[in-house]
């Protein structure tokens, strides 16, 4: 059956579609020995050979996992400083990657697998998935800068804003409740920054439908085929 190589890529768990394309695009695959770099390109993949850096790429069972993320750990599967890596927390023998990022701080809902389908699914902007956050922030939320962050401010280059803004404890504006479609790196942190606030505690309670307030800090649980499934039928469009 012939597929695009991005695709293949992607199914294969090598990365995101997206990171994929990038791969492709560096000069990166190979195909039968041949090194490829045009997007389009669709493969046998019953018979062709594929290659990253020379090294032959096995098709993998999909696996997907649910880890309540602690600080001091990055969401990447490399790293020349030698930092901890979420990653290091799950324990398979699949090659799987972070769905999206979180801050070395920053602690709560992540998820990792090898479906770059399902990845980016998840983060594509289109798709409006929303994220919730509990926020501790340096001072208390002023209700006119509440009402900006809900209206719109510019954030690179563009209007962006929250979906939903409330205090976690009655009265306490310093500490919040936030949801949000949006995915881009440190959203929540600069859209409070525009304002003068400083964000010192951040914790993604949500991720679509997935919740972690069972599993431990640190701990993590495999979804099945069926909660994946939940997450496509709850947010396709």
């Amino acid at each position: 059956m012939k597929v695009r190589l991005n695709k293949f890529l992607s199914e294969c768990g090598i990365a995101s579609r997206r990171k994929s394309e990038e791969f492709i695009i560096d000069g990166r695959i190979s195909v039968n020995g041949k090194r490829i770099t045009d997007l389009a390109y669709t493969i046998d993949e019953e018979n062709d050979v594929v290659a990253l850096d020379g090294e032959k790429i096995k098709q993998q069972k999909k696996v997907y996992f649910l880890l309540n993320k602690p600080k001091g750990y990055i969401t990447t599967t490399n790293d020349e400083r030698g930092r901890k890596k979420v990653t290091d927390l799950i324990n398979t023998n699949h090659k799987i990657f972070p769905v999206g990022r979180l801050d070395y701080d920053t602690t709560g809902v992540l998820l990792l697998t090898n479906d770059g389908d399902f990845s980016n699914f998840l983060t594509h902007p289109k798709n409006h998935i929303p994220r919730e956050y509990e926020v501790v922030l340096n001072e208390k939320l002023t209700i006119e800068d509440k009402e900006k962050l809900l209206k719109g401010v510019i954030l690179d280059g563009r209007k962006s804003k929250f979906e939903e803004i409330y205090p976690m404890f009655k009265g306490y504006y310093d500490k919040l409740k936030v949801k949000t479609v949006e995915g881009r790196n440190h959203f929540v942190k600069r859209m409070f920054g525009i304002l003068g606030y400083r964000v010192e505690k951040l914790n993604r309670s949500s991720f679509g439908v997935f919740k972690v307030k069972d599993i431990p800090v640190g701990s993590y649980q495999k979804l099945s085929y069926n909660e994946v499934q939940e997450c496509y039928k709850t947010y396709a469009r």
